[in-house]
């Protein structure tokens, strides 16, 4: 199969700038409205405080002051939170750190572990076995027994359909779904994500396969230091094979009831049936980069996770600037010296109602959306214009301070 010859991307482009200094103790929470519940949807009590004691508490978490916009009032999300992807501030959170089944969010997680370890240009031919395991119900991009795929095409494959079978195909190339799994626990405790257990590489819903919205945040801003990683995710259609596929990122690709978001840049949605809808997403606007994760929105309207998604994105870049930060996004350990420890509730010890259930259907993608406008945010977005890419600008992305920065991450991207 040829490698895909025709992609659309809002590509986050980077640039040096100022590192914020920040500060992880804060006032004492100012709570705002508190989500609603009912009783399957009770945070423990006690999580993790890796990145500051107040992402370990339940509800509701911000600072609020004078000059500070209020929350949106209708937000349904078990759990969600806001962040300032450049300083690691966390502006505000809501049961941050409240271990929930991922769904395909969690390839996040597989793509920043795997992506670096195959050239894009490498080859495989697809035996039978390598599509061993993949669950009933799973979302796929169509990977064919017998089929020659390149990297390119897979990793499309994962980003764009959220396809299981080029999760586990890439897998296979990686030494089987086992070491592939633990693989990604490994880099899941190198990035201090405690909150995570690993136990499908796709987030096939899976007994114990756990993660947070801290964690699932964490996972996108390390994913996104790689320019493989922000090219995939920032795609929104690719020809794979004969046919065209579509990201079913709809903040990024749009759809009937959603508008492409000012300056999204991706990352990665999922939806299973004990995950619910869940998503991290990356957008740029005047020069401010922030980051949003929500999972499973009470509320089960269609799309609803990127309309609450949106409504923080709003709210951030209002508040960004103003608003005081009720913890941090730590960094790797391997770039801290004084790494937190785990919290009380990055044990293997769970409230049984949290952990995945048994075999529901993998993340399947949103029903088709209309043509994206092309419109992006000033300064990170690729336009599309008369059937042409148009540059708009270089975007910055950057990374806590103790966070050594690579090369490219320091230079300007060129049209």
């Amino acid at each position: 199969m040829p490698a895909p010859n025709t992609t659309v991307r809002r590509s986050l482009l980077v640039t040096s700038a100022t590192l914020l200094s920040l500060s992880v103790t804060a006032p004492a929470a100012l709570a705002a409205p508190t989500p609603s519940t009912s009783p399957t949807a009770t945070p423990p009590a006690r999580m993790s405080t890796v990145g500051g004691a107040r992402l370990g508490m339940p509800g509701t978490q911000v600072n609020l002051a004078p000059g500070v916009p209020v929350l949106p009032k209708d937000l349904t999300a078990r759990s969600w939170i806001v962040s300032d992807a450049e300083s690691g501030e966390v502006l505000a959170a809501h049961n941050a750190h409240w271990r929930l089944p991922p769904a395909s969010t969690l390839k996040m997680l597989f793509a920043d572990t795997v992506l670096p370890r195959f050239p894009r240009s490498a080859e495989h031919k697809v035996a039978a076995s390598d599509l061993k395991g993949v669950g009933v119900g799973s979302s796929v991009v169509g990977i064919k027994e017998g089929a020659t795929y390149s990297v390119h095409d897979l990793w499309l494959g994962v980003f764009l359909r959220s396809g299981n079978d080029a999760v586990h195909v890439l897998s296979q190339m990686n030494g089987g779904v086992e070491q592939t799994v633990q693989d990604m626990q490994d880099h899941a405790e190198e990035l201090q994500a405690l909150d995570t257990n690993v136990v499908s590489p796709d987030g096939y819903d899976a007994p114990g396969q756990v993660s947070s919205a801290y964690d699932l945040t964490l996972f996108a801003r390390s994913g996104l230091q790689k320019k493989d990683f922000r090219d995939y995710c920032s795609t929104v259609s690719a020809t794979f094979g004969s046919a065209e596929i579509r990201n079913t990122n709809r903040l990024l690709s749009g759809d009937t009831d959603v508008p492409v978001y000012q300056g999204i840049a991706g990352v990665k949605n999922g939806n299973t049936t004990h995950a619910g809808a869940t998503f991290t997403g990356v957008a740029e606007r005047n020069g401010k980069v922030l980051l949003v994760t929500v999972m499973n929105p009470e509320k089960h309207e269609h799309n609803e996770v990127y309309k609450e998604t949106a409504k923080l994105f709003d709210w951030g870049f209002q508040a960004v600037g103003k608003v005081n930060a009720v913890g941090e996004l730590v960094p790797p350990r391997s770039a801290s010296s004084t790494a937190p420890q785990p919290g009380p509730s990055t044990s293997a010890a769970q409230d049984p109602g949290q952990a995945a259930g048994t075999g529901g259907p993998g993340s399947k993608p949103v029903a088709s959306a209309t043509a994206a406008s092309g419109s992006g945010g000033v300064g990170i977005a690729l336009a599309v214009a008369g059937g042409l890419l148009v540059l708009l600008g270089g975007g910055a992305f950057l990374v806590n301070r103790r966070w050594p920065l690579p090369d490219l991450m320091r230079r300007r991207a060129r049209p």
